[in-house]
Order: C-alpha cells, then sequence, then structure tokens
C-alpha cells in the first residue's frame, strides 16, 4: 500500500498541523562515530549516515557547525544539514560468513540511494490535530538513544520504542518487536528508532549523550504524558524509519543450523536488543522552529525541498577504507557475532 493510501485509509489525508516526513539518501557508510568515538578512525563499529556533507571524523561540538560548514545534505530539505545514524545490519549464513543487508528506499521515494525516513512531530504519528508546542532543537544538540552492549529484554527496558516490524507489504506497521523478527519478512525488516521528547533546557550534550534527556515521566510522547520537572521543555518527537531489504536472505535453507534468525548489527549483536541511532542537529536557523510551529501535515511548504537525484549527489569521501560489502569472516573491526 502507497503511503498516501495508507495515511488516508486511516483518515489523515486532509492537511491539518505540524508534522514533518521526509526521505533521506545514504550519506556514507564508515567505520566513523563522532559522537561516540570522536577523532577515532576507524571506530569501532559501522554506521550508515545521512545528511549534511560536514559529517567528519571529529566533529568538535564547540567548532563544528553543521548548517554553516555543510555544502549539501541527503535529506530532502536543503536546510536540514543535521546528521543521523545507526548500526548496520548483516547477514550470518549457515557457514559462518557474513554480508550487509542492503537498505532500500519506501514507496514514493523510489531511487533514493539508501538512507532512512525521517519523522518530526508535535504529537502522535496519527494525532491529525498535531497542537502541542514544541521547543527545536539549539545548535550544538546531541544525543543518543540505545545502547550497543545490552543482549537482553530487561536491559532494552531502559529505552522505548526502539523496535523492529517484520513487513508482509509496504504498508506494515505492526506488529513492533523488541528483538529482530524470527520469520523470513517478504518486504524487508523496517527498524524503527524513536529519541526523547524531554529536555532539562540547559545542556547540549551530556557525558553518556543522554543524561540531559528524558522520556515523559508517565505514559509516553504519543499518549501526551507529561515531562518531568529536571527536564521540562518538550521537544519534537524524531523518529527514524530504516527499511533493510532481507528479501535476498529469505531462504530459510541458508540460515543457521540451529534454527536462530540470521540478522546481526554490525556491533555483534545478534539479538536486537542494542538497536541504538545517534543524532547531531544541524538545521539552519530557525527553519526547524517554523516547521513545527506551521501548518501543514507531511508536507512543509515554508521549507525548501530538492529532488531525489540532487540528494544522491551529495556524500563524503571514504576515510576509514575497508571493505565491507563482501562476504566476510567476521564483522568489520573484527568483532565476534555475540
Amino acid at each position: 500500500m502507497k503511503w498516501n493510501s495508507f495515511v488516508a485509509a486511516l483518515g489523515l489525508a486532509a492537511p491539518t498541523s505540524a508534522l514533518l516526513r521526509f526521505g533521506c539518501s545514504k550519506l556514507t557508510i564508515q567505520r566513523l562515530d563522532p559522537l561516540v568515538n570522536p577523532g577515532q578512525n576507524p571506530s569501532t563499529h559501522l554506521h550508515q549516515i545521512i545528511g549534511g556533507n560536514s559529517f567528519n571524523v571529529t566533529m568538535d561540538p564547540k567548532t563544528h557547525d553543521l548548517a554553516k560548514l555543510s555544502t549539501c545534505t541527503t535529506c530532502q530539505f536543503t536546510e536540514d544539514f543535521s546528521n543521523y545514524w545507526t548500526a548496520v545490519l548483516y547477514f550470518k549464513a549457515k557457514n559462518g560468513t557474513l554480508k550487509r543487508v542492503p537498505q532500500r528506499a519506501q514507496q514514493g521515494m523510489e531511487g533514493t540511494q539508501g538512507g532512512m525516513v525521517v519523522y518530526y512531530m508535535t504529537d502522535a504519528l496519527f494525532d491529525t490535530a498535531q497542537k502541542s508546542k514544541v521547543t527545536a532543537f539549539k545548535p550544538g544538540f546531541r544525543m543518543l538513544i540505545g545502547d550497543v552492549n545490552y543482549r537482553s529484554r530487561d536491559e532494552a527496558r531502559d529505552f522505548r520504542q526502539l523496535t523492529f516490524i517484520c513487513m508482509q507489504n509496504e504498508g506494515t506497521r505492526a506488529p513492533e518487536t523488541v528483538e529482530f523478527p524470527k520469520t523470513p519478512c517478504p518486504a524487508g525488516i523496517m527498524a524503527n528508532h524513536r529519541f526523547p521528547t524531554c529536555w532539562d533546557g540547559v545542556n547540549l550534550d551530556s557525558p553518556n549523550h543522554r543524561d540531559h534527556v528524558a522520556y515523559p515521566e508517565s505514559g509516553t510522547f504519543e499518549s501526551g504524558g507529561p515531562c518531568p520537572s529536571t527536564h521540562p521543555v518538550r521537544l519534537p518527537q524524531i523518529l527514524l524509519e530504516t527499511v533493510w531489504d532481507t528479501k535476498a536472505f529469505n531462504n530459510k535453507a541458508d540460515w543457521p543450523a540451529d534454527g536462530k534468525q540470521p540478522f546481526v548489527w554490525s556491533s555483534g549483536d545478534g539479538t536486537g536488543y542494542s538497536s541504538h541511532a545517534d543524532y547531531v542537529f544541524g538545521w539552519k536557523d530557525d527553519a526547524l522552529q517554523k516547521a513545527m510551529d506551521g501548518h501543514t501535515y507531511v508536507t512543509a511548504p515554508m521549507l525548501k525541498t530538492q529532488t531525489i537525484a540532487q540528494q544522491n549527489k551529495c556524500s563524503v569521501p571514504d576515510m576509514v577504507g575497508e571493505d565491507f560489502d563482501s562476504w566476510l569472516p567476521k564483522l568489520p573491526g573484527d568483532i565476534m557475532v555475540n
């Protein structure tokens, strides 16, 4: 089902208030992480990155202004020079070798090379009113969601709504699981990363890149839960959707002999519980605040857009120089699956 039909089927066709939904093509795939491992080349594990082309090894928050230093972005809205990244999905075959799973564009965004779909919301995704006010992120703002070391359901409870969808078709949006799907997924695996929506109002970052943000003290962002007193400023909800094109790996005869699902994160996690994502704010001037204060649903006439062909042209040089696309005996960085 196409997105427009999907929206209309839920009664969301009429334009109302501020929700941004836009595609971003691949900027680069490299073993770099300037948020967690600044200055380290290579970093510990492989990431797929979208956004502005000032992305590099260090990105010192005191001097690195993404909006000023970037000359292009892989995102549809040309004012968004932010960087967003997640780990990379691999398939582990019966013989133990590993192959990177490609990303694919969602329907309506065909031609986009890899990448993700990004949402900024003032209320729940399917709340057509989108009536709440939010404060846009400030220059220098950064955050991380998820923990690369987690391997159990109990650990994963520290974070909300980091999920997977086993897509049966293009319109599949349920059920969501917190571990990797255990059966072949005809239309791929969608990974969802929803970031915290409450800010302390002071710190643009914190040592673990998490303490300056929080979840609502009760309920969820979608249910309108209030922010805790320690983090009183309500932020837009950022949701990242990545569709991993697993169709080439759906033959169960190629899956591990023990019958376990065959997909692993590039960090070595075969459970899915370590799902994580990074965000470095880079919107130009007050473009994001204006969009959040606007009155549109999905589209944003106050923002400038570019074609998918233009998005695909934006990239950064290979700064690591390693093979991550062949059939590999180990994950990049010699990481073992655990």
